[in-house]
This record gives structure tokens, sequence and C-alpha cells, in this order.
């Protein structure tokens, strides 16, 4: 390898180390999480949606609702998000808008986890969900 390729090749594998991309990439990448948890909500196994949801987000859930996690996310109440509108990512942040339904993301190592769910917008005030971390 001659020296001019070492830093675009050095570029790449930072960029895969540190969960780097271009700016759609990011977004296609989140848009694809929270896709993911739309259908694993509707899947047979309702513990794969428990799986998507950030660690704080499932250990708020459990706590409020007083129920293991599959049951409580069952009984959220979450509206079938439907098709994505738009996708806002900053930094490890991600708000994702669908035809019915807000949700926020934040990246972590083994990919982007879903923060809060049930989102509704509240003008002057902070979004109101059905599912949120502590």
């Amino acid at each position: 390898m001659r020296a001019g390729q070492a830093i675009p090749v050095a570029a790449v594998l930072l960029a895969a180390l540190t969960g780097c991309g271009t700016p759609a990439e990011r977004e296609d990448a989140a848009a694809a999480a929270a896709a993911g948890f739309a259908a694993r909500l509707r899947a047979p196994d309702p513990a794969r949606g428990c799986a998507a949801l950030a660690p704080g987000t499932r250990e708020e859930l459990v706590q409020s609702a007083g129920a293991p996690c599959v049951r409580a996310l069952r009984e959220a109440g979450l509206p079938a998000p439907g098709r994505v509108r738009s996708v806002d990512v900053y930094g490890h942040q991600a708000r994702i808008i669908t035809a019915h339904d807000t949700l926020f993301l934040s990246s972590f190592t083994g990919g982007w986890k879903v923060t809060a769910a049930g989102c509704t917008p509240r003008p002057g005030l902070p979004y109101r969900c059905l599912v949120k971390g502590g």
C-alpha cells in the first residue's frame, strides 16, 4: 500500500470503529432501527421489542409498570408507527417521525436503540411519550 492510500483506509477504519458514517448512512441506520423496533412489536416474540430498547428505557418501563418488560411493552399502547416521514440525527441521538408516531433513539456500541416511543409533540413543551427512559 502506498502512503497516499493509507489515509483513506485509516479514515474508513476509524469511522467504522467509532460508529461514524456519512449523515445519510447514520440516518438510514437510525430509520432501520426504528422500523426494526416496530416490526419486533408485531412479532410473535415480543421479547425482541424489549431488546431494541435502550437499557435506561427498558429499566424505566419495567419499574413504572411494575411488570416484566414484555408485558409492560405490550400494555404501553404504542401505536403502529407507519411509514417513516423524516429522520433527524444529531450526533448520537436521532428523532424518527413516522405516519403515526415519533421515536427517539441513541447510538450505542451495538447500534441504535429506542430511548422513547409513542411520542406526541406539545407546542412549547417536551414531547409526551408512552415509553421513555429515566
